[in-house]
């Protein structure tokens, strides 16, 4: 057998043969976007000669911050060859549409590359996208020649993006796949031990609520909590009004329960009023999560909720298996959107 590794293979075929990335028509102009962050604007006289990734991001999406190390690690190496990514910032939650909060969290997760502001969801009309995240690929002439949609096939994206610099005549180009090194939400999933979906908490995509009960819904309610939860489904306890975008409480004391299986547990909350802090308490089977505390969580089960954003409560370090998570939150007007595993 010969010693070339096979990704190095992969490259070179990909590189002998450009039916592997068929023409996919043009790369639509980036007209409709609300704003840019690290660059003006850029159209396609900007972008001529270029090699373009296209990266549609919101930044609470555990998905795509997994996706985060490989985009950074693409453009540092390639941008000297000819490669110009550009995220596209199309919100989920409606905190996602504050510039304030995108910018900070842009700046907090080290993007440097240009990112149009998409607030209005128009040059996601224009892509005819439907995903967080999504990748399109152009060549050098304008045309969109490859595109991935979620996490994975880092080495075949790669592998693309060397292509297209190749057969643009672009300057030498590193045939070594990029390394990279990511810590905390970034850090890939347990996809062999995962068996916990993404769960929102809002009514308007909600499932797995124990105590869902339309005619509670856009009201307070004091909610009972259950006994016993079945895997991959939820509960509240206190004086919540479970609203269309997320559960919000509304007296101190609140608590969420989920029954999952999975190694990492991550919450998207919200302070209700901004600048505010909401300490909360979590605990795991009823004990102190300890050493399995993930980044937003200290050893004691204590968090704070200060901003919007995913928040990592759980990165277990041994077996999986099927276990409860119990948040108390000691402050009212938290915001409760999303959990999601990994």
């Amino acid at each position: 057998m010969s010693g070339e590794s096979p990704f190095r293979s992969i490259a070179h075929r990909l590189k002998s043969d450009s039916r592997t990335l068929p023409d996919e028509g043009r790369l639509p102009s980036f007209d409709r976007a609300t704003g840019w962050l690290n660059s003006g604007p850029l159209g396609p006289a900007d972008l001529r000669g270029r090699v373009v990734l296209v990266d549609f991001w919101t930044y609470t999406c555990v998905n795509w911050l997994r996706t985060l190390p490989y985009l950074r690690a693409w453009s540092a190496k390639y941008g000297p060859s000819g490669l110009t990514v550009v995220g596209v910032h199309t919100p989920e939650f409606g905190f996602e549409r504050d510039l304030r909060n995108v910018t900070d969290h842009a700046r907090g997760l080290g993007i440097e590359y240009p990112v149009a502001v998409d607030t209005d969801y128009g040059v996601w009309e224009d892509f005819a996208n439907h995903y967080w995240p999504a990748i399109y690929l152009a060549d050098s002439a304008g045309r969109l020649r490859y595109h991935h949609f979620g996490e994975g096939e880092y080495a075949i994206t790669e592998m693309a993006i060397q292509q297209l610099l190749l057969e643009a005549g672009m300057p030498p180009v590193d045939l070594d796949l990029a390394s990279v090194e990511p810590v905390g939400l970034e850090v890939a999933a347990d996809w062999a031990s995962l068996r916990s979906p993404e769960t929102y908490l809002g009514y308007g995509q909600s499932n797995g609520f124990a105590s869902a009960d339309p005619q509670f819904y856009d009201r307070a309610h004091v909610y009972g909590g259950s006994g016993t939860l079945p895997l991959n489904s939820w509960d509240l306890t206190g004086d919540w009004t479970v609203a269309l975008h997320a559960a919000v409480l509304n007296e101190a004391g609140g608590r969420i329960s989920f029954a999952f299986h999975a190694r990492d547990v991550n919450l998207v909350m919200a302070p209700g009023v901004a600048g505010t802090r909401i300490p909360f308490q979590m605990t795991l089977d009823g004990s102190p999560v300890g050493s399995a505390h993930g980044s937003d969580l200290h050893g004691d089960g204590r968090g704070v909720v200060d901003n919007p954003n995913t928040y990592q409560l759980l990165r277990q370090n041994g077996p999986i298996a099927d276990r409860v998570v119990e948040i108390e939150f000691l402050e009212p007007g938290v915001e409760a959107y999303c959990f999601t595993f990994g």
